[in-house]
């Protein structure tokens, strides 16, 4: 791995189960994450993602590319447009530091409306597996 190598993009669709499955999950249990009538009141057009979903797959987009025994060490991620219903994200990442066994990763998240998410991931990646 090295500077400047990007990751494959990965394309999640942004269902109202993931929204909601992705809220009860994390014990976020705001309306705005589940309720389309109370998003719509409080001036959303729908239910939207929150953004502890968007960092697990932040997460699952590096540790599905760098292996399953990859160690998050930090995930730093900023969030922009909403992801609603029937859109689809698309996440992509490039290196963006090496430094023996440890990778920061610069990653983005585009929707339909715009960058979802941006931010950087750096993780260790184990050189040897233990059985």
């Amino acid at each position: 791995m090295n500077v400047g190598d990007s990751l494959p993009p990965l394309e999640i669709p942004v269902t109202r189960t993931l929204i909601v499955a992705g809220a009860i999950a994390s014990r976020d249990y705001q309306d705005v994450h589940h309720d389309a009538e109370l998003a719509r009141q409080k001036g959303s057009p729908d239910i939207f993602m929150n953004i502890l979903t968007t960092n697990g797959l932040v997460g699952r987009y590096v540790t599905d590319h760098l292996g399953p025994h990859t160690v998050l060490r930090k995930v730093a991620i900023r969030l922009g447009a909403p992801n609603y219903p029937g859109d689809t994200m698309v996440l992509r990442g490039t290196v963006t530091a090496v430094d023996g066994g440890t990778v920061e990763i610069r990653v983005t998240g585009a929707n339909g409306l715009g960058h979802h998410v941006t931010g950087t991931v750096t993780a260790t990646v184990p050189t040897e597996v233990e059985a």
